[in-house]
This record gives C-alpha cells, structure tokens and sequence, in this order.
C-alpha cells in the first residue's frame, strides 16, 4: 500500500469514527431523559387502594391536583418527613418508609411526593419540572403548621432533598440521604467513561454544591457494594458537608438490597440523630445536644428492595 493509499485509508476510518462518535453522542442528548426516568404509570383508583391500605390519602396541591401522598390522620405526630423517591416506580412502592418511621412510635408523621409524570400524577419528569414541583410541595406543606418538616431522598431523590435543603435552609429540619451522589453528572462519568457526560447531560441534580448552603443535620445510608452510585461519590458527599452528620455504611449492600424493612437497626439512629441534632449549635437551631457523626456497618444480612432503583442510562429492575 503506497503512502498516499495508506493516508487515504486512515482518512477515512477517522471520518467514520467521528461520524459514529457524534451519532453516539446525539443520541444520548436526545435520549437523556429517557435513560434517566423510568416512571411506572398507574390509575388513580388503584392508587388510593393501596394508599388507603398503608394510612394513607391522597396530597392535593391548591387546584385539587394530585401531588402526592399524606397521613389519613393529618396533624398525627410531632414532626413530619417528606420523601423524595428514587428514579424507577412511583412514591407509593416506598411504603418502607412509611412502615419504618411509623414503627419508631416516636410522632412520625409521613408523606410521600410524586414525581410528574410517576404513578397517577400527570406530567412529564425533568429536573426542572421535579424541582418546581416539589418546592410547591414543600411550601404547601409548610403554610399549615408549624412542625419541623425534614425530608427524606432516595437515590435521585437526593438530589431534590439537597436542592430544597439550600432553598429553604430555615425551614428544614433535617435530611436523610439513601444511597446519595454528589451529582449526577459524577455518576454518569462513572458509568460513561468514553463520553464527555459533564458537557452533554442537561440533569445535574448537584448536591455537592446545594448542600453547601445549608447546615442542618443530615444523615447519610450508604450501600458499600453500590453497583449504580458508586459508594464514593456518597462518601464524597458526606466528607465535604459542615454541618452536623450522621453516616451508615452497610457493607455488604448493592443499591437495591440495604436493609429496609421497619425492624432494621438504623431506623432508630437516624430518629435519635435527626431530634436531637435539630437543635445542635453547629446547625444554627437552638441550643441543646449536638449531633455526633456516627459510622457503623452492617450486622444483619441485607434485603432486597426492588423500587429502591437509580440505574442511570439502563431498564431498571423493578
């Protein structure tokens, strides 16, 4: 092959390339979205049988519409905690949380947002959209009384929890972050390495940065065997937070097999954490006992959760 073939042919094949470089990166542009949500739709009918069967009714924003779910019995419990839920599934497939804090008997009271687009809430999913509509949520909450609000986030739902923490610093009591990153950029780097992510993706859910305005206590649940959110961009987020912390580690959890169910040791640590810390000096409350930064690991097998799901840029297994 004479050199002119051989520059010809490199030519080409560098031509190809490219072209199938940016077909690859178009598509994930146009698809990001897809890739990032996957909502399970269901009928309003079949939503309030279930709620029901959990304590629960229906959440309805100012116009009537559907936002969510809340006590059957409104004004129960000295506190209550939002919970913002993973990618996958719709807010009532997180009955343990309900189940979990309610098993406390310490004045729990919980709701659980829906995500547009999710369950029998209509709409489409977006960080944008979910970030709105949850600020809408929370305010709502907070004009009916005055008990502290904390929130719970649940993988993706850690992104929106941090968001409304640095939006209403004052107003937030608290935070539990499951299975957290420090941004979704950072996760989707880790599991694309070849394509420049940070540029490309238009969901950024930064926690890293949100946490930074905010100083409550937070408690973070990770997995240590995280298989979707590497358990060092959990960690990393844990590290650089200021204010007051709690962290569990469950050593031998992948991301949908941590330990859920009510009788699981951490519920307990996480309730004792989040009251008392709520009125540490490092957290900018009023006095009284601080909030220690408390690490432990697992001693009990880890169960399977199939909706504590973020897989991003893949079907998740529901």
């Amino acid at each position: 092959m004479t050199l002119k073939r051989s520059r010809r042919w490199l030519t080409g094949h560098i031509a190809i390339w490219g072209i199938v470089a940016l077909g690859v990166i178009g598509i994930f542009t146009a698809l990001q979205r897809q890739m990032i949500y996957y909502p399970t739709v269901a009928g309003e009918r079949a939503q309030l049988d279930e709620a029901a069967r959990l304590g629960l009714q229906s959440w309805q924003d100012v116009n009537g519409g559907l936002i969510g779910w809340r006590p059957a019995k409104e004004g129960d419990g000295d506190q209550r905690i939002l919970v913002f839920h993973g990618n996958a599934g719709f807010a009532l497939h997180r009955q343990y949380f309900v189940e979990g804090f309610r098993a406390l008997g310490k004045g729990w009271s919980v709701y659980l947002f829906e995500y547009p687009g999710y369950g029998a809430r209509p709409g489409s999913p977006s960080e944008a959209a979910i970030k709105s509509s949850a600020q809408e949520a929370l305010e709502l909450l907070l004009s009916r009384d005055a008990r502290p609000t904390y929130l719970i986030g649940e993988s993706l739902g850690s992104g929106v929890a941090s968001h409304l923490a640095a939006a209403f610093p004052e107003q937030v009591a608290g935070l539990l972050l499951v299975t957290p990153f420090s941004s979704l950029s950072d996760v989707a780097a880790h599991h694309f390495k070849l394509l420049p992510v940070r540029t490309l993706l238009s969901e950024r859910y930064n926690s890293m940065e949100a946490l930074s305005h905010y100083r409550g206590p937070v408690a973070f649940l990770l997995a240590g065997q995280d298989e979707v959110v590497p358990k060092a961009l959990g960690q990393q987020l844990h590290d650089h937070y200021k204010g007051p912390k709690w962290l569990r580690v469950i050593s031998g959890a992948g991301h949908n097999s941590l330990p859920l169910s009510s009788t699981a040791d951490w519920w307990g640590e996480v309730s004792a954490f989040l009251l008392a810390a709520r009125f540490s000096p490092e957290s900018g409350r009023p006095s009284g006992r601080m909030g220690s930064d408390a690490i432990g690991h697992n001693a009990r097998q880890p169960r399977s959760s199939d909706y504590n799901t973020f897989k991003p840029f893949k079907k998740p297994r529901l």
